[in-house]
């Protein structure tokens, strides 16, 4: 997360989300002089323009000066390597999952649609296949396929391989069977299979919210009904719902089921039991689009703000930063900071606690996030670091009133140890528990990262994760295409890309309040509405169109609250009634 700061505080506070670019370009002058072959790559390894390195038998060029992380392995992260020239690839895409039926099959057209492809360079096309016959090819970034000219009433195979520049091409998908419809005095009898994978992805005293996987249909599935202790309570197209007008502190069994356009039901999904908060939890409902902001707790030339100066449109308040106990391995400690303390006129502990109580009364979220030079965390080992995380951080979040915690670190972490940490603490803190991410842009650029595995780890209890686009060079968006920061391309074709791997529902767009709160990325509040548009309906792109709709996109967040104060909070005040305006 980007922190400017002035005087001599800057050097125990560092700009901690300035990370990424001080590595990629802090080098970069002693660097260009020596570009060399690097042998092997290795992780913690500072790298040049032109340096190159050997990867799984390839060799690959820097295109962007960088310190390696694990995770950023050359075929990971094309936007700092480029495989070189003349070397030979010969590893195939991995075969295409999930192969079903997409939309509506007619008498004489049927549309299938599939998971993406991993390929070590990259997948550039797909080849569908009709009982083994070559039928269509789309390039690399389409999912869907219709085949039209089919005879009615008839039943056929599909099968679907990737490929990629080389010209290595996947093993076939799983086959997947579908009929066409007669043409005319015949019926759709068949039903859609049961949803999958029904989870409860958050609760308030009234309400809880779930997610499932697609049902499947030899149509095509038109709605899901969703079942709150076998009472229908909702019906809805997508693959969420938030089940509303519980009551409090009590459990409720849920499933869903899926429904084709003749009213074939599926079978029920497997059920699952989540339980609404207690009254006086401190727990309120959070809109379904949300903007998320950083209170900054020391003095960076930003605006010194009270929490409670916080304005009402920020949603979810994270309070920056819970900074590392040198003497506790993995241990946690925060308190307000003396210089801002100082600049407020004595505001303590005790008033922050107080601030929160309020915030919390008006139904706002305020955790506490670890992130930040001196706010990262040592949890290489699962005892004791592991114990000591949870035990300091749930003491803080049960001495602050804290609802949960934000993961902005940016130094790399242990995905299985941050993983048990977390799901300890969220344990003893209950149902009401806020977990957001901030990951750097680079961390979204594939599905192995750290973040992604730590996500995939947490998606059931995690409330959003909002992308750090800014202070990035040039990456990838879904298509391939390499777009600059600062721009609604920037925005909407990363997030898309992201969107392979997290929830909508579960995903945000992160971006500087101000041009002096990064070093680069800043977007005024307005091209920020115009990428949430573009992305929940389709409406103010710029030259990249999403693959699909997101209505459920979840909002925005911004470094920080204080910057946002000194433009008048242009960003929050911008953002939010837009917000409120989305499906």
């Amino acid at each position: 997360m980007k922190k400017i700061l002035t005087g001599p505080k800057s050097v125990v506070k560092k700009t901690a989300g300035f990370l990424l670019t001080a590595t990629l370009f802090a080098s970069l002058i002693p660097a260009m002089a020596s570009a060399a072959d690097r042998g092997a790559w290795a992780a913690s390894t500072s790298y040049a323009v032109g340096d190159t390195v050997t990867y799984s038998g390839k060799t690959y060029q820097v295109v962007q000066p960088h310190t390696s992380l694990n995770g950023w392995e050359p075929p990971n992260v094309p936007a700092l390597w480029k495989e070189v020239q003349g070397t030979v690839d010969n590893q195939a895409p991995t075969a295409p999952t999930g192969l079903k039926v997409s939309g509506t099959t007619t008498s004489t057209s049927i549309t299938v649609a599939w998971n993406p492809s991993t390929d070590n360079v990259g997948v550039t096309g797909y080849d569908i296949y009709r009982d083994a016959t070559l039928v269509g090819s789309v390039s690399g970034s389409t999912l869907t396929y219709t085949n039209t000219g089919l005879t009615p009433n008839t039943a056929y195979s599909y099968t679907v391989k990737a490929k990629d520049a080389a010209g290595n091409v996947s093993a076939a998908s799983s086959a997947l069977s579908v009929t066409t419809l007669p043409t005319s005095g015949g019926s759709d009898t068949q039903a859609p299979t049961a949803p999958g994978n029904l989870t409860a992805t958050g609760s308030t005293t009234s309400s809880v919210s779930l997610s499932w996987s697609a049902a499947t249909d030899n149509v095509g599935v038109t709605q899901y009904d969703v079942y709150s202790n076998g009472v229908l309570a909702q019906s809805v197209t997508g693959l969420t719902a938030t089940v509303t007008g519980l009551s409090a502190d009590t459990s409720y069994t849920f499933t869903v089921k899926a429904k084709d356009a003749a009213g074939n039901v599926s079978p029920a999904s497997a059920a699952v039991t989540a339980r609404t908060q207690p009254t006086g939890s401190g727990g309120g409902q959070l809109p379904k689009h949300i903007v998320t902001g950083y209170w900054q707790n020391f003095v960076n030339g930003a605006k010194n703000l009270k929490l409670s100066e916080v304005p009402a449109e920020y949603d979810i308040i994270a309070v920056s930063f819970a900074e590392m106990d040198r003497t506790k391995p993995g241990g946690v400690t925060f308190g307000i900071d003396p210089d801002l303390s100082k600049a407020l006129g004595g505001y303590s502990n005790a008033d922050l606690i107080n601030d929160i109580k309020a915030k919390k009364a008006q139904g706002k979220k305020v955790i506490l996030s670890i992130g930040g030079e001196k706010g990262n965390i040592d949890l290489s080992s699962a005892s004791p670091n592991v114990s000591n995380f949870v035990s300091t951080m749930s003491g803080l979040i049960t001495e602050y009133g804290f609802d949960g915690l934000d993961v902005d670190l940016e130094h790399g972490f242990n995905v299985p140890n941050l993983t048990t940490a977390v799901r300890q603490i969220q344990a003893k803190v209950g149902s009401g528990f806020v977990l957001t991410m901030a990951p750097q842009t680079i961390d979204m650029q594939n599905n192995q990262t750290s973040y992604i595995q730590f996500y995939n780890n947490v998606k059931d209890i995690t409330t959003v994760i909002n992308t750090q686009f800014y202070n990035s060079g040039c990456m990838l968006g879904r298509d391939g295409k390499c777009y600059s920061q600062g721009t609604v391309d920037f925005l909407t074709a990363l997030t898309d890309l992201a969107i392979q791997w997290v929830s909508p529902s579960q995903l945000g767009i992160g971006v500087p309040a101000t041009s002096s709160a990064a070093g680069g990325g800043y977007v005024s509040a307005s091209v920020v509405n115009n990428a949430l548009n573009c992305l929940a309906t389709g409406n103010s792109c710029g030259s990249y169109k999403p693959v699909a709709k997101y209505p459920d996109i979840r909002g925005a967040m911004t470094w920080s609250i204080n910057w946002d104060g000194m433009n008048g909070y242009s960003f929050a005040k911008t953002v939010k009634p837009f917000l409120n305006q989305l499906p």
